[in-house]
């Protein structure tokens, strides 16, 4: 996807039988750039927002799967963060057992989850 310092939050896990990365991002970033766009804070993704599940596929990632059972692990992390969508990007790194790539610091407060970047 489009690399930017302020690129939402994916899931990296270990190679794939295909020699590459196994790459899941959540459909709360999809949500997060979409936001960024409209307000006016990513202005340089707007020309990408609506082509950007098709340049994940085309670049081998995937989207992860935002379950029932994710939102409540989100919902009742032992973790003092009240961001809603930062919740839920943290219970799907648990769920997918992967670490988080994430530049927002705020992660690291909570150890279950491994962040990267």
């Amino acid at each position: 996807m489009v690399a930017d310092r302020r690129c939402a939050p994916i899931c990296q896990g270990n190679r794939s039988h295909h020699g590459g990365r196994n790459v899941f991002v959540s459909p709360i970033s999809f949500f997060e750039i979409g936001q960024k766009v409209r307000i006016g804070k990513w202005p340089e993704m707007g020309p990408f927002v609506n082509d950007l599940p098709s340049l994940l596929e085309q670049q081998g990632g995937r989207v992860a799967a935002l379950a029932p059972e994710i939102c409540l692990k989100g919902a009742t992390l032992a973790w003092e963060h009240r961001d809603p969508f930062d919740r839920l990007l943290a219970a799907s790194a648990l769920d997918l057992g992967m670490p988080l790539i994430s530049a927002d610091q705020v992660f690291e407060t909570l150890p279950a989850v491994s962040r990267l970047w």
